[in-house]
């Protein structure tokens, strides 16, 4: 399980950097990776993918912290996890910084992004459908890595320590509202709702509505030193002792609902009973109940011949599910391998555009006739200029045919193929659902066809040997 946070820097890049590339947190720098920069020169470079860009917003970079379940993950996979959200995320456009620390109890990873991305020059947008979707491939990988994941009805509103303490039990006051609950339910009155409490194992005080008494009702286990109110602000609304008697006594005045039948409709809903799963009948409950039984076996009919309906026969449906199986995985393998080129394409953009804009002071400085004084007015763009310069040339690079609106067109094409795959993949993925459903909902229905024919052959027999 993993939580994510992510906040803008507006100013200070470099000691968001320095702070996160600790080498007292992150193992002497060993869980530290980079993408588009280096971490040592990461805010020149941010700063120089910043002035292509013509928004102008104050954020100068991003910083999303993952954090995760103490024991739950080693160093090593942690900080692999936060490359692949990197990844992920950004898609190859955005230099970042990716730093593991080690020194909580709790293992996290601090990503720190440039604003604007290396491509198109565009500003990140963050906003709550963007982290949102941080989230979501947030919880996949975690799905990938077989760690837990919050489900998304318990992680709204919630702070990391809170969650964790209500999921491992230790929450007393998620206890005492549980409780509370209980003997609201099973209580007739507001003295046998205290009594119920008390009989849980809780000391109780202010119960009373006298004016002398407490203010608020307070409630203690016996293996606790203090009380907790019942105030909205401890426990919420439904806790105070005013609306505790108020759910009591509201249980007597509801009366039970006529039932209202529905109006009818002029034409009957069409259902695509094949995309349901056949209902099992081997329940208790259809046991006793032979005419629940006799409506399931109409619905598994029909869910049975809907499924067969797209295909002429078993034997059909298996072959378009293996053409549609090999198909995703044609598809995946491609679109994995498009990404790799997609960002490894994105570095080499981004530094042929560095280069490019820096060496005129790459120039004048050989020609210059004080190198020294030329170096400290410019020393930033010779610093960029020549780490391009270093990176082009591992990536092999030849400089003199250096071409860089015919880099930008490879990558906008590659771009247009990952988007294409990913709908393919997507298509198939859905279809093979569709498909896996449909098959064993005919396979699951002809057995048990078969088993009630077979029980019905056997019975006659049994009672031609008793005769």
């Amino acid at each position: 399980m993993a939580i994510t946070k992510i906040h803008a820097i507006k100013a200070t890049v470099h000691k968001a950097v320095a702070y996160i590339c600790n080498p007292a947190k992150t193992d002497e720098s060993i869980l530290i990776s980079s993408f588009g920069c280096s971490p040592e020169t990461a805010a020149y470079d941010f700063k120089f993918s910043l002035s292509k860009t013509n928004q102008a917003d104050s954020n100068k970079a991003f910083h999303l912290i993952q954090s995760f379940m103490p024991g739950e993950v080693s160093y090593k996979e942690a900080h692999q996890i936060g490359i692949e959200l990197a990844d992920k995320l950004l898609e190859g456009k955005y230099s970042y910084v990716v730093a593991t620390h080690i020194d909580r109890e709790h293992v996290h990873n601090h990503l720190i992004f440039c604003a604007a991305d290396n491509i198109n020059h565009e500003k990140y947008h963050d906003c709550k459908k963007s982290y949102y979707h941080i989230r979501k491939l947030n919880d996949e990988l975690c799905n990938e890595h077989q760690l837990s994941v919050i489900s998304p009805t318990e992680q709204r509103g919630k702070k990391y320590r809170k969650w964790l303490s209500d999921n491992n039990g230790s929450s007393w006051k998620a206890k005492l509202k549980t409780d509370i609950d209980e003997a609201v339910r099973a209580a007739d009155s507001y003295e046998d709702f205290l009594e119920l409490i008390r009989a849980k194992g809780y000391e109780i005080k202010g119960e009373t509505f006298a004016e002398s008494d407490l203010k608020y009702i307070a409630f203690r286990p016996l293996d606790r030193e203090r009380f907790v109110r019942g105030s909205i602000k401890s426990l919420g609304v439904e806790y105070t002792k005013e609306r505790i008697k108020e759910r009591i006594e509201s249980k007597s005045l509801v009366q039970p609902q006529k039932r209202v039948p529905f109006p009818r409709k002029s034409k009957p809903i069409a259902r695509d009973f094949s995309s349901k799963r056949l209902i099992d009948t081997s329940e208790g409950k259809f046991e006793h109940s032979p005419g629940l039984k006799h409506w399931a076996d109409i619905q598994n009919l029909k869910i049975a011949a809907a499924s067969y309906s797209s295909a002429d026969s078993i034997t059909e449906l298996e072959k378009q599910l293996a053409t549609k199986s090999l198909l995703a995985k044609t598809a995946r393998s491609n679109l994995i391998e498009t990404e790799h080129q997609l960002k490894d394409l994105g570095l080499i953009l981004k530094y042929a555009e560095q280069y490019k804009v820096n060496h005129i002071y790459h120039v004048r400085y050989q020609k210059s006739k004080d190198p020294d004084a030329y170096l400290h007015r410019h020393e930033t763009e010779l610093l960029l200029h020549d780490g391009a310069e270093n990176m082009l040339k591992r990536f092999g690079i030849n400089l003199k045919t250096l071409d860089v609106d015919k880099l930008r067109s490879k990558y906008n094409a590659l771009y247009s193929k990952k988007e294409t795959l990913q709908n393919t993949y997507k298509s198939a993925e859905k279809e093979i659902k569709n498909l896996s459903r449909k098959l064993e909902n005919i396979n699951q229905y002809l057995d048990r066809t078969l088993e009630k024919i077979h029980s019905a052959e056997y019975k006659p027999e049994q009672n031609q040997t008793s005769l």
